[in-house]
């Protein structure tokens, strides 16, 4: 029996979430629903734009968002990252162990940033991000523990690693130590700029076929050069044994052994998207590490996701992950 559900390896990214209309945005030259990376001076220069508005932190990044969802349903993950010997990286670090997620930043820690992400949420609900990656970027291959991540079920790898050299090989190393060590791999690709600029990255840790990939619809589309979903589901289908495609308010769609499960989506009012495709990916992996079914699992996932996009925040709020559990039993 593996002693960690999952082993999740990404950027630690302090969030700062804040409410912003689209004026802001095109102000500001920030692309809508994207992900953007800046520097540190590019990055305070828009704090101090924004000084007076509300602002909530909390510990982030992909993975770790994924992480901290699988262990509010009770599941048990460790996280591989790397933040700096400051203030935002004391907060990190104890934001993560107050979630229940264990990690390796017992470590002694260097001088330097610690990543943050300025989450900027429009009317609509969509997520706009602009992330200075700080000591982050600098995520290696010495942050990896073979031992550690042999007593997981999976493997998980934040697609937005493939954005430095050093991430992109710690990436390839941990899905090769994974498959030495009969541990299955999930990817999450993250967002269309790492299939735009890093493919290549993503390609190679894909190689031969993932047991588990995550991903949305604009993300399908671009990674398999598709027109039409359906296209675009037949390609993907060539990439792994199982895929969580998430499709928004209509729900997501699971694959496996040739063929697609539709999810139908949960009708809710959106406020906030953030966070809402790591949620799933963590509930989906709580899910088939519990005895779930894939249908189980993805309808969990909506569920959760469903729930959090109605909140602001990238995480459920204390009781609501036990609330979700109850409207539903694991299924063979």
């Amino acid at each position: 029996m593996s002693h960690y559900d999952v082993y999740g390896i990404g950027h630690a990214l302090v969030d700062v979430e804040l409410p912003a209309p689209d004026l802001f945005l095109a102000q500001a030259g920030l692309q809508k629903g994207s992900m953007s990376l800046v520097d540190e001076a590019r990055q305070n220069q828009l704090l101090q734009q924004v000084a007076d508005w509300p602002q909530h932190r909390s510990c982030g990044g992909s993975s770790a968002n994924t992480l901290i969802g699988l262990a509010q349903f009770g599941g048990r993950g460790f996280h591989a990252c790397k933040v700096a010997d400051d203030e935002a990286g004391d907060f990190f670090a104890q934001d993560m162990q107050l979630h229940g997620v264990e990690n390796s930043l017992h470590q002694t820690r260097s001088p330097g940033t610690t990543g943050r992400c300025l989450v900027f949420i429009t009317p609509d609900a969509e997520r706009t991000m602009c992330t200075h990656l700080g000591i982050s970027e600098q995520f290696s291959t010495a942050q990896l523990s073979e031992p550690i991540l042999s007593q997981a079920e999976y493997l998980y790898i934040e697609g937005y690693l493939v954005s430095s050299p050093s991430g992109q090989s710690a990436t390839v190393e941990a899905a090769r130590m994974a498959r030495k060590q009969g541990v299955k791999t999930a990817l999450t690709f993250s967002d269309t700029s790492m299939i735009t600029y890093f493919r290549s990255g993503l390609d190679a840790i894909i190689g031969d076929g993932l047991d588990l990939l995550f991903c949305n619809e604009s993300e399908a589309m671009a990674y398999t050069e598709s027109h039409t979903l359906e296209q675009a589901k037949s390609r993907l289908s060539r990439t792994a044994q199982t895929i969580g495609l998430t499709l928004g308010r209509r729900g997501a769609s699971i694959y496996h052994g040739g063929r697609w499960i539709d999810i139908p989506g949960v009708p809710v009012q959106p406020l906030d998207s953030n966070g809402a495709g790591d949620l799933f990916a963590g509930a989906f992996l709580f899910g088939i590490t519990h005895g779930y079914s894939l249908a189980k699992a993805g309808q969990l996932a909506c569920r959760a996701a469903s729930v959090l996009v109605t909140q602001a925040g990238a995480r459920l709020k204390a009781g609501q992950a036990r609330t979700i559990l109850n409207h539903q039993e694991p299924s063979s």
